[in-house]
């Protein structure tokens, strides 16, 4: 029975993992015009669940991290309590951020779910020292390198299509405006005058770039890379969440991983058909204005860090990845909402204590009773 409930327990977490995480890498592809939320999200289930798959031949590493070895004795590990008490810590936080809008972080949640639990448990012989190395300082510098690395390859690419000689076209929409003047005189006239309004279009309007490059359309070819970028990033999200999640049901030992990855993936899948909809308008919308070009070189970094940090089992967070290189790229064009970057930030500063203390108390309860 209590097998069953870790299992149960997993695959919530997968749920909520999928919810909150699985629209981050196709985001631009919304955020930019270049699709609609249907296609989009269509696009994210395809590629996540491929990359999990593949987690079961690449990412045996992040599967023992976090399993908790090494973090605390192996004794502890053993006990199917101590893991359901941090699956469910880190699913019911990134449950809540879901249903408020905001794109927390799984694996934060997965890492403050392993610290409170684990120093419930064993208190100051938990291995603090690991925890700071391997999971919290990938963490903290991963996104601020995102933010970097977008923010120089965008100015590398710009210079590039400058020079090449495509350029780029908006729009502009005209309106007819009608001012009343009052004339005096004894009868008290109206007169109605009209002018043309010229503004820069707020909504419907999509950025688009003209010119060729051998021949074919530099938009088309733009867009095709754009949404190969956003599966590479869907794709390293499944490689790198999956065994995140695994790894914690390592103590079942009936139930072999491959099966249990594809179940997982299976889930995850259901998660972000289900319910992504209000994280995803977050950081696609209100982070920074983006055009196909810009977006494709968020994902496009994105997908290269997350990916290299997978397989050198680095617990990177694709959230933190991806925020930070859409970031980069508002901050390049000076269009970025500072305002909306600090509340997504005190939400990152906020999971790792609330899941601690979730998982803490579980540990404590689930105890007491079993």
């Amino acid at each position: 029975m209590i097998l069953f409930l870790l299992f149960i327990s997993a695959c919530f977490l997968a749920y909520s993992n999928g919810a909150n995480d699985n629209f981050k890498g196709v985001a631009t592809l919304f955020g930019s015009g270049t699709t609609n939320y249907k296609n989009a999200i269509n696009w994210a289930t395809i590629t996540t669940f491929s990359g999990s798959v593949a987690a079961i031949f690449l990412a045996n590493e992040l599967v023992k991290n976090f399993s908790g070895k090494g973090l605390v004795p192996d004794g502890l590990i053993a006990k199917p309590i101590f893991a359901i008490s941090i699956v469910l810590g880190a699913a019911l936080t990134v449950f809540i951020a879901t249903k408020i809008g905001m794109p927390i972080s799984t694996t934060h949640s997965l890492v403050g779910a392993l610290f409170g639990a684990g120093v419930m448990a064993v208190g100051t012989a938990f291995n603090f020292e690991k925890l700071g190395n391997t999971f919290l300082m990938p963490l903290i510098v991963s996104p601020l390198i995102a933010a970097i690395v977008s923010y120089i390859i965008y100015i590398i690419f710009r210079h590039l299509r400058k020079k090449s000689g495509i350029t780029k076209s908006s729009c502009i929409c005209i309106s007819k405006k009608q001012n009343t003047s009052q004339v005096a005189n004894t009868n008290l006239v109206l007169e109605m005058t009209s002018a043309i309004e010229i503004t820069t279009c707020k909504n419907g309007c999509i950025e688009t770039y003209n010119g060729k490059i051998l021949g074919i359309s530099s938009q088309q070819i733009l867009d095709k890379l754009h949404y190969l970028s956003a599966g590479i990033v869907s794709f390293a999200r499944g490689l790198n969440d999956t065994p995140k999640i695994i790894g914690l049901l390592l103590v079942i030992n009936t139930i072999d991983i491959k099966w249990s990855m594809i179940i997982i993936a299976f889930v995850m899948a259901i998660g972000g058909l289900v319910n992504a909809k209000k994280v995803g308008i977050t950081i696609s919308k209100k982070i920074t204005p983006m055009n196909s070009g810009q977006g494709f070189t968020a994902n496009l970094v994105t997908g290269l860090l997350v990916t290299t940090a997978s397989i050198h089992g680095m617990p990177v967070s694709t959230t933190h990845v991806s925020v930070g290189s859409i970031f980069g790229i508002g901050t390049v064009i000076k269009k970025a909402d500072y305002e909306m970057v600090g509340k997504i930030l005190l939400s990152w500063l906020l999971t790792l204590p609330i899941a601690a203390i979730i998982s803490a108390l579980l540990f404590k309860i689930l105890q007491m009773i079993i």
